[in-house]
């Protein structure tokens, strides 16, 4: 549901049994699926979602992504996800979201960074045409800190992986949530019952395609601040961090 002038838009959820973590929360992957779909949901309904940019052989793409929480909706619980745009300029949007429990009380906030490609030449777009977006700038506060600097991994131990079908969407390429379920599979199940993940940070580097053989490179001497990268060919694709919070 979108506010008066479409600045602020939220939906609310339902956690079925289904959908839960081993531990009998919202996993990780799901609160990324609810992220780029209310992206959608807002973007279209301003006209400048999905049904308009592909006109012009135009998509939003995500180029970075913040999580921060406290804690995380459970088994059967309703929560939900809000948000709005806090900037843009030519090359980026950055959208905000929050995340409440079904009294309205956060339980953590989410920054992103979409950009828009063309599909033929997988180019940035110049989207400061779009200037309907400057009109949906809202100030409401976002308090996590913006993405740390994510820099290459040094030293690690790698895990290789060949991406398949189930890997890829439309635009055939890695999926989002793909990236980040085979990140998470990189700890094991004591790992997650005795600590859960309080921030996370993704960033998108460089487009990963159907066959294509990476490795996953993890540096975890600091146990609760684990760094990771995806790398092909010697070239990192994804970066990423987590850290960890004891239950």
């Amino acid at each position: 549901m979108c506010s008066d002038d479409k600045k602020i838009f939220f939906k609310d959820y339902y956690l079925a049994a289904g959908e839960c973590n081993p531990q009998g929360e919202m996993p990780l992957t799901l609160l990324m699926t609810r992220i780029i779909e209310v992206a959608t949901f807002h973007a279209n309904s301003w006209g400048a979602g999905y049904a308009r940019l592909i006109q012009d052989n135009q998509v939003w793409v995500l180029s970075r992504v913040t999580i921060e929480l406290k804690a995380y909706p459970k088994i059967n619980e309703n929560y939900r996800l809000t948000t709005w745009i806090e900037d843009y300029n030519r090359h980026f949007s950055q959208r905000n979201m929050r995340l409440d429990d079904a009294n309205g009380n956060p339980l953590g906030y989410v920054r992103t960074i979409w950009m828009v490609i063309d599909l033929n030449t997988r180019a940035s777009v110049d989207i400061s045409q779009l200037g309907y977006i400057s009109d949906k700038v809202s100030d409401l506060p976002c308090p996590i800190e913006p993405m740390s600097r994510l820099r290459p991994i040094e030293e690690g131990h790698a895990v290789d992986y060949t991406f398949g079908y189930m890997d890829c969407d439309f635009i055939r390429h890695v999926n989002t949530v793909r990236y980040l379920s085979h990140l998470m599979n990189l700890f094991d199940m004591d790992c997650y019952d005795h600590y859960f993940i309080r921030r996370m940070e993704i960033s998108f580097i460089k487009e990963t395609h159907y066959g294509e053989t990476a490795q996953f490179i993890i540096d975890d001497a600091d146990p609760m601040d684990s760094r990771m990268s995806i790398t092909v060919d010697g070239d990192d694709h994804i970066r990423a961090r987590f850290l960890w919070q004891q239950r």
